[in-house]
This record gives C-alpha cells, structure tokens and sequence, in this order.
C-alpha cells in the first residue's frame, strides 16, 4: 500500500486505512448521520484521527459522511456481487478552502465539464494533499491553481473546520467508489473585500468553468437543501431568484452570469447525470461555516435522534497558529 495519507488511531498506534472501509465506520460513528466529534492531529501530508484524545491531536472537528455513503453500504453488506474494490490503495486525503472575504463572503467554483471526477459540481477550491505539504499549504496552492489566487502572509487568518468522508462515484446506484477521500475543510478568513479578492482571481478553465461569491443567507438556504433525504425544507420567502456569477469563456474571458436559485437548491439524483448542482460535502462545510459566524445553522434531519455533540465553542479546540505555512 502506498504512503498512508489518512491514518486511525484503533490500537494506541496509527494504522492506515483500506480504500473499501468505512472510515466514520471504524471510528465508531453510529447508524445516524452524525456528525462525530473527532480528534485529529494535522500533521504535514497526513491525518491522524482518533475517536479518542490523544498526545499530539490538535484539533478537535466534526466528521461526517452523506446518508448514501457507499462505504458505509459496503460495511453492511461486504460481498456485493462483482464487487472488485482496490486491495493495495489506502483513503486519500484532500484538502478544501472555504475562503471568507473580509465582508463575509465565501466563494465557490464550478468544476469543468471536462473533468472526470465531480464534473459540474459547485464546490470550493481544493484538492490531493501532496507528500510532505502542510495542509495550509495544500490549500493555498490548490487556491492558487485553481483561481491563481495568492494570499499575502499576515493578510489572512485560518482554522481547520471539519471533515468529510467523500467517495466518487458517490453512491452505489452510480457505480462502486473509485475514489475514497478524506477531506478537511479550512477556513480561510482575508483581511481583502470580495471586490478586492475578485479583481485579482484569474481562473484556471481546465478547472474551473464558473466562480461566484454566497452571502450568509443564500449559503444557509444551500445548505438547508439536504442530499439523501426525503425531507421537505422551508426556505426562506425573501430569496432572491437568482445569484449572480461569472462564466469562463472559450477565449478564458470572464462574462457574467445570472445563476438561478434552483440550480444552488437541486439535491443529488440516484442515478448518475452531469446538472450542475452544489456537492453535499460543500453544504456541510456551509453549515459549519454559518456555525462560525454565529449563525444558526439549518436544521439536519439526522440531529434530532442524535446526540447534539459538543457546543460551538468546544470544536476546533487549540487550532494551529495562524498563517502557519508559506502557501503558494
């Protein structure tokens, strides 16, 4: 197996991870949807997750799967006929940057149509953890990447806000998992205006096809459109039909574009299609990010049969310092 990129604490030692388990299975997460408070130790190009504290763990986050989660399915019922899933891969470990601007603010891109994991997706900038990379720095680099990007040190502040167990396909009806991640989500707060932090984004279109900016009121109505379930929501009466984004052009030129709410509001389907939707890992990290500013955060089906976890204050306990890392 190659190097472990995710890590669990089970035995008093950390252990890596097969690609078809469950790794909220193996933490002890319940039949619920969680999330699960768990601590981690955000080391450079690694996680170590343990259910438990632990010497070293600096961070204490939520961790959560989607309903459909086929890892989870797979734990119920391993021998699912030609089920051929990789025996010499680990769960790899991504990285993605939910980028505040100083008037709250955070951004979204689109993935292009073109790619073959999550094509069409609206989600934030982010991807692999390289070896040896601090986490930080993963993200600012993917930032940069992506959105070419570049946050002045001592213009911004961070904090790790959770984790999310994704897989691709995303559900067994699309097809078995090829792709099995980890992802943690940082938030990143700029000392920059949205209108400061647009003016230098230059988007990269072999990755990103779209780009908009959500307020915290159009982020909660997102995130309130929960993947998996048959759930109606309220929505709020007062939001806007529309949001406004900006669309790349063959030429690379940025026009713009007038996205209609229904397509931020559209859940995942059951089969496999390419409509452009928000992933389910973004709405979580939007809900956490609304925890954050203090926001109460739409209501999640799963909550009420679970324990509600530890309070706001108590997640993220001793973050890493601040603009830790050079980025990119």
């Amino acid at each position: 197996m190659a190097a472990a990129r995710v890590q669990l604490l089970l035995s008093g030692r950390p252990e890596s991870v097969s690609f078809a388990r469950s790794v909220c299975g193996l933490l002890g997460a319940g039949p619920g949807l969680g999330p699960w408070p768990i601590h981690c130790s955000l080391k450079r190009g690694r996680l170590v997750l343990s259910s438990r504290p632990f010497p070293g763990a600096s961070a204490r986050l939520p961790l959560q799967r989607p309903p459909f989660c086929p890892f989870a399915a797979l734990d119920e019922r391993p021998r699912v006929p030609g089920a051929e899933l990789p025996t010499d891969r680990g769960v790899d470990l991504g990285v993605a940057v939910i980028l505040q601007s100083s008037d709250k603010t955070v951004l979204l891109t689109r993935r292009a149509r073109t790619l073959s994991v999550s094509p069409n997706l609206w989600v934030p900038p982010g991807g692999h953890v390289e070896l040896e990379e601090e986490l930080l720095d993963g993200g600012l680099r993917e930032l940069w990447e992506e959105c070419g990007l570049h946050l002045p040190q001592g213009q911004f502040s961070w904090v790790p806000l959770g984790l999310w167990e994704s897989a691709y396909p995303p559900r067994l009806s699309w097809g078995l998992p090829k792709y099995h991640h980890i992802v943690l989500y940082l938030l990143v707060i700029s000392q920059e205006s949205q209108q400061q932090l647009q003016a230098r984004i230059q988007p990269n279109p072999s990755e990103v096809s779209a780009l908009m900016w959500l307020t915290p009121d159009v982020a909660a109505a997102v995130a309130a459109t929960e993947d998996g379930t048959e759930t109606p929501r309220l929505l709020p009466q007062d939001l806007p039909p529309s949001v406004l984004a900006l669309e790349l052009e063959e030429d690379g030129r940025a026009r713009p574009l007038v996205l209609p709410m229904s397509t931020l509001l559209r859940t995942i389907p059951t089969m496999a299609e390419g409509k452009e939707r928000v992933s389910t890992g973004t709405k979580f990290a939007l809900r956490l990010w609304l925890q954050h500013l203090g926001r109460t955060p739409p209501p999640c089906k799963s909550a009420a049969h679970l324990d509600p976890g530890p309070a706001k204050e108590e997640w993220n306990m001793d973050p890493l310092p601040p603009n830790q890392g050079s980025g990119k």
